[in-house]
Parts: structure tokens; sequence; C-alpha cells
């Protein structure tokens, strides 16, 4: 992915979508990139956690005293209910039963496959999600938001409309000017952005095959570690008439990520695992700029004459 994304920026300077100036002043910032879960509440993970273990349980053939399917699938929809009507007392009561039958059927599957190395083998991992679910509480670290996608991660951008979304943060470097890609990059474990600016400006000038010299960010990276570069926070004072005119700019980034959300699908990822996470930010970044480039390549569209 990283030399897709190189030949990119290479085909960019090639057409002259952008100078190889452009490249010394650029604009860094983060978005989450959302994984493919629904909202995350521990009725409907415990839920989730019977189904899966009753499914494999009956594709290995291992027996089990009770499947608990139809008193789960009974217990999500009454505690859905009482919390719909804020009946909290009631609809905790529902949770704690679908906590228990979680533990039973894996409590009933542990038993089985206790002398049997290939069973425990194939058990090993969704055992494990399901040991951390059963542990976890309201104020644990590292908690386990999606049976199927246990990576997921809990991050809060700020957003008014969207207080918490789930998935992974990503963090892109474009030019300051054309607004082509030169990092897009999955950070996983929540880091602060200021920390991962100095790892997606050395990617950006492995990619770009160029050094860059001014780098203009939002407060968000206040505290970062970057040495030998100018680096220009939104809101900093003392400033030229003409550096304020390219801090301002800064913000011209966002309708960029907008786009490859919209248009690139960045706005919610569809593949598997962190590895999945480091491919689509890539792709949505390839793509972005092979859309950029064909707009200016592109002749203008003339009106069609018809004979």
């Amino acid at each position: 992915m990283i030399n897709l994304l190189t030949h990119t920026v290479k085909t960019a300077k090639r057409t002259k979508t952008i100078e190889a100036r452009s490249i010394k002043k650029v604009i860094a910032d983060t978005t989450v990139m959302e994984k493919n879960v629904g909202y995350p509440t521990d009725a409907k993970l415990y839920q989730r956690g019977i189904t899966t273990l009753v499914k494999m349980a009956k594709v290995y053939g291992i027996p089990l005293r009770q499947t608990y399917s139809r008193l789960s699938k009974r217990s999500l929809v009454k505690a859905n209910r009482y919390c719909h009507a804020r009946q909290m007392k009631r609809a905790k009561k529902e949770i704690r039963r679908l906590k228990t039958y979680l533990g039973r059927v894996s409590r009933n599957i542990k038993r089985e496959i206790k002398e049997n190395a290939e069973m425990q083998f194939y058990f090993s991992e969704i055992l494990k999600i399901t040991d951390k679910l059963l542990e976890q509480t309201r104020t644990s670290k590292n908690k386990i938001y999606s049976i199927h996608e246990p990576k997921v991660e809990c991050i809060s951008k700020g957003k008014a409309h969207k207080k918490y979304e789930f998935g992974c943060k990503v963090s892109f470097v474009s030019t300051h000017k054309e607004g082509i890609i030169l990092s897009a990059k999955a950070m996983h474990g929540n880091p602060y952005d200021g920390h991962t600016l100095k790892e997606v400006i050395e990617d950006a000038e492995n990619i770009s095959q160029s050094e860059i010299a001014s780098i203009f960010v939002d407060k968000g990276y206040r505290g970062h570690k970057i040495e030998k570069k100018t680096v220009y926070i939104s809101g900093q004072k003392r400033l030229t008439r003409h550096f304020k005119k390219l801090l301002r700019r800064r913000q011209s980034i966002e309708p960029h990520i907008g786009h490859m959300k919209h248009d690139g699908k960045l706005g919610r990822n569809y593949l598997k695992g962190t590895y999945g996470d480091k491919l689509n930010a890539a792709l949505s970044g390839i793509g972005h700029n092979l859309r950029l480039i064909l707009n200016h390549v592109s002749p203008k569209r003339k009106k069609k004459v018809f004979v």
C-alpha cells in the first residue's frame, strides 16, 4: 500500500498536479475511522456472545446442557423495552440474567473441551473474548466493544452530534496547497495527536521522497516532540501576515477528509482486524489522490452537440 501511495505522489508530480516545492509545506490532522459495528451495549454483547458460542458448539459437535437461545433473545427484548421506558431496575435485572446465561454456556464449553487440545485451539480466541466480557466493568480499560472485532476502540472527539465513535484513529498528512495525501496511517491505542506527529511526518517524507520544512496543525498537536522543522499551531501569536495567511489555510484539510469519508470508504471500515484498518486508511488516501489527479488532467467538459 505504501508503494501505491508513493506512485500516486510521483504521478501527481509528473502530471503537474502538484509542484515539487509544494511538499515542503504540509498540513497534518487526525480523524476517526469507524468500524462496521453496532453501538455496543452490555445486553447486546452478552446475547451476541451466547449466539456465537452456541453456533460454534453446533459446528464442532459439542453437546450443551442448555443453549439459552430463546431465553437470551427474550431477555434482550425485555431489556431494550425497559430501557426505552426508563425502567432501569428491571432492565438491569434482565442484563444480569443475560450475563448469567453467557457464563453458563462458556463454562459448559470449557468442561466439554477440557481434555481435547484441538477443540481448545479452536475455541481459545472466542473464550478469551467472553471471559474478558464477563470480567469488564464500566471503568475497565481496553474493553470489548464487539465480539467479531475485539480490537475496536472507543474514541471521543468532542463532537456535539456524536459523543463517541467506535473504530480507530487515522492520521493524514496533505500538501498545504493542493491537498494531495502524503501519508495515511491508522494509529491504534487512541494515541494523543501530538505524539503521532513525528511518526507520520517521517512516513510522509519516505513516501514523497522529499524533505518537509513547515507543518501546519491544530491545537490538538500541542506538546509535540519534533525538531528541525517549523510547526505552526492554530491560534499561535507573533506571526507575520504571510504566515498568518498560511496558518488560516490549515482547515483546508477538513473537506478533503470529508470527501474521503463519503467518497473513499473512510466513513465505515468493513475490513477485518487491525491490518484491515491500516489497509482501508491507505486505500482511502490512494483513491483521493487519484481523484485529484484525474480532475486535474481531464479536459474541461464540453457541451455535446447532437446532429
